[in-house]
C-alpha cells in the first residue's frame, strides 16, 4: 500500500450529506412528481434524451444529486461549473471542448452550472449560442425562481422543473437509512437514536435532507457512548445538534394552530392572533414564518383599505431579521395588532385574480399605439406616439384608453367602501373615473 495515498481518508472526511448522495435513480429520494416510473424526466434520462433544463427549489432537495445521476448515466461529457467562482472564459472554454468532442467523437456535452442565478448577462450570452445549437445540454441548478432572476433567453430555450421540499417521511427514512449503512453512512457505529429524536430532526429540518443529515452525523459523533460501548442519541441531543427546540405539538396541530393564527387576521381578533402567534413561536416555530403570513395578509385581507399595514408588516419583518428574537417580537406583535385592526378589504386579490385570467385566457397585446415605445419604433409609431395625451398636462389625470381594445371596458379593481378605500372611491368619483 503506498503510504501516500489517502483516497480512503478522503470519503471518510467528507460529510455524511456528501456521502449518502444518491448514485441512481432508484437511490434518489424525494421528487417523485418529477422522476417518478413513466415521468418525463425519467424516461429522457434513461434514454439519454434530455434536453437543457433547470432544477428549481430550494436547498437541500436533491438538484446537484440529480443532475450528478445524469452525468453518470449518460453517455455524453460532463462539465461541472459553479455561477459564483466561473467566468465567462471559463464558460467559452467549456464551449469550445464540448464542439471539439462532438466534432471528433460524435458525443453530447452535458454542463451542470450550480447557482446558475447568479449568471450575469454577459455570461449568459457567452453560453446561449451553445445552447442554442445543441453544442451543449444545459442543467442549472437554482434556488431562486429562474423566471425572475435569470436572462429570460436561456430560460426560454429550457424546461424548468421546480423542486418541492422534501416531506417528514422521506428525510425520516433517509436518516434511518443512514444509520444502517456501513460502507457510506453510520452503521459503523454502536448508535441508537430515538424515535423522538428522528422525528424532531425530520421534523424541523423544513425539508432540507442536506441539513438533517448534517444535524444527525453531529449528534451521533458528539454524543458519549454508555458503558456499554454504545451511542444512544435522546431528543435533547437531537435539539442541540439542530439548534431547535422540539415543537410542543406534532405536525397536524402545528398546520391547526398555524391556520388559526391566520383566520385570526383576517377576522380582525387581535387577541387570537397574538396568542397563535406566540404558541407557535414557543413550540420551536420559526418567528421568520409567522412574519413572512404577516405580509401576506396584511396585503391579502387588508389591502388599500389601509396600505400602511403592509408597511408595518413588511418592517417588522425587517427588524425581526436585524435584530432578531425576544427583541424583535415587540415589533412583530405590534404589527400583528395593527394588522389585526385594520379595516378588511379583499379587493386587491380580486383584481389580481381577475387580471391574471384575462392574462392567460385571453391575452390580447395589441397595445393602443399612442402607449408604444417609439424609441426604435418606425415612422408610423412615432407619429401615432403624438397620440398620447401626459396626464400632467390637465392636471394630474385624463380619461383615455389604455387596455388593448377587447378588454377595455374591464374593471378589475374595484374599491370597497371601508377605510381608505372609501377615499379611493371619492377620488375616482372626483375624477369621473369608470367604477
Amino acid at each position: 500500500m503506498d503510504l501516500f495515498d489517502f483516497t480512503g481518508n478522503e470519503n471518510v472526511t467528507k460529510p455524511l450529506a456528501e456521502r449518502m448522495r444518491a448514485n441512481t435513480l432508484d437511490e434518489f429520494i424525494g421528487q417523485n412528481h418529477i422522476v417518478a416510473p413513466g415521468s418525463l424526466l425519467r424516461r429522457a434520462i434513461s434514454l439519454d434524451r434530455l434536453g437543457s433544463c433547470i432544477f428549481w427549489g430550494p436547498p437541500g432537495c436533491g438538484k446537484t444529486t440529480l443532475a450528478n445521476i445524469i452525468a453518470a448515466t449518460t453517455n455524453g461529457e460532463f462539465i461541472k461549473l459553479n455561477a459564483v467562482q466561473s467566468g465567462v472564459a471559463d464558460v467559452k472554454k467549456a464551449c469550445e471542448q464540448a464542439r471539439d468532442t462532438l466534432r471528433m467523437y460524435g458525443k453530447r456535452t452535458y454542463l451542470l452550472l450550480d447557482e446558475c442565478h447568479r449568471f450575469n448577462k454577459t455570461q449568459s450570452d457567452s453560453l446561449l449560442p451553445a445552447i442554442e445549437q445543441g453544442t451543449i445540454i444545459f442543467i442549472g441548478s437554482t434556488t431562486e425562481n429562474p423566471f425572475a432572476s435569470m436572462t429570460p433567453a436561456i430560460v426560454s430555450r429550457c424546461r424548468v422543473f421546480e423542486f418541492k421540499r422534501l416531506s417528514v417521511a422521506e428525510i425520516k427514512g433517509a436518516l434511518q437509512g443512514a444509520l444502517t449503512n456501513r460502507r457510506k453512512g453510520l452503521g459503523k457505529f454502536d448508535t441508537e437514536v430515538s424515535e423522538e429524536a428522528l422525528d424532531h430532526i425530520a421534523g424541523t429540518a423544513g425539508g432540507d435532507l442536506r441539513m438533517a443529515y448534517n444535524a444527525l452525523e453531529l449528534a451521533v459523533l458528539t454524543t458519549p457512548p454508555g458503558q456499554d460501548g454504545k451511542i444512544r442519541v435522546t431528543l435533547s441531543d437531537a435539539e442541540q445538534s439542530i439548534q431547535r427546540k422540539a415543537l410542543s405539538f406534532d405536525e397536524d396541530s402545528y398546520y391547526d394552530i398555524l391556520s388559526a393564527f391566520c383566520k385570526s387576521l383576517r377576522g380582525s381578533d387581535a387577541n387570537a392572533a397574538l396568542y397563535y402567534a406566540m404558541r407557535l413561536i414557543e413550540g420551536g416555530c420559526d418567528p421568520m414564518l409567522v412574519a413572512r403570513r404577516l405580509v401576506v395578509h396584511s396585503a391579502e385581507d387588508v389591502g388599500m383599505s389601509d396600505p400602511r399595514a403592509l408597511q408595518m408588516a413588511t418592517s417588522a419583518m425587517y427588524a425581526l431579521e436585524k435584530i432578531g428574537v425576544p427583541e424583535a417580537l415587540i415589533p412583530l406583535s405590534e404589527a400583528i395588532i395593527y394588522v389585526c385592526e385594520a379595516p378588511k378589504s379583499n379587493s386587491v386579490v380580486q383584481a389580481m385574480y381577475a387580471a391574471k385570467r384575462d392574462a392567460v385566457e385571453v391575452r390580447d397585446d395589441n397595445i393602443p399605439p399612442y402607449l408604444k415605445d417609439n424609441t426604435f419604433g418606425d415612422r408610423e409609431t412615432k407619429a401615432q406616439s403624438r397620440n398620447y395625451k401626459y396626464p400632467h398636462d390637465y392636471g394630474g389625470y385624463v380619461e383615455q384608453q389604455y387596455l388593448p381594445d377587447s378588454l377595455k371596458d374591464k374593471v378589475y379593481y374595484v374599491p370597497s367602501n371601508r377605510g381608505y378605500e372609501a377615499t379611493v372611491q371619492k377620488i375616482r368619483e372626483a375624477k369621473g373615473k369608470k367604477k
